[in-house]
């Protein structure tokens, strides 16, 4: 897969991962297991991306004796989200011109 778009695709992951309530680092490479694999050296530089565009924030909270890090999304991560989903429909209706005038047939 090509690196921007996987790039992209993270985020949009992120975003979602977070689009219900605010969560920590382990919390969101556990939400996202199910579907991508991504470790902590990805996932915080994303994180830091996404707080300098606006698309979510962050508080600092004590949590047994350490501070952790809680990112919440904002209206900014919400719209990024929307304009996502919006592409993707737009690519699923491109995909699907592809696959039908080329079903049966050899590339």
């Amino acid at each position: 897969m090509d690196a921007q778009l996987k790039k992209g695709l993270l985020e949009v992951c992120v975003l979602s991962a977070i689009k219900n309530e605010e969560s920590y680092g382990y919390k969101i490479i556990s939400e996202l297991a199910p579907c991508v694999e991504i470790s902590e050296s990805t996932l915080y530089p994303i994180l830091r991306r996404l707080e300098a565009n606006g698309a979510v924030t962050t508080r600092t909270a004590e949590f047994n004796g350490r501070l952790r890090k809680y990112f919440k999304i904002t209206d900014e991560g919400v719209k990024k989200i929307e304009e996502f989903i919006d592409t993707m429909e737009e690519f699923q209706r491109i995909s699907n011109y592809i696959m039908r005038s080329n079903k049966g047939g050899s590339l």
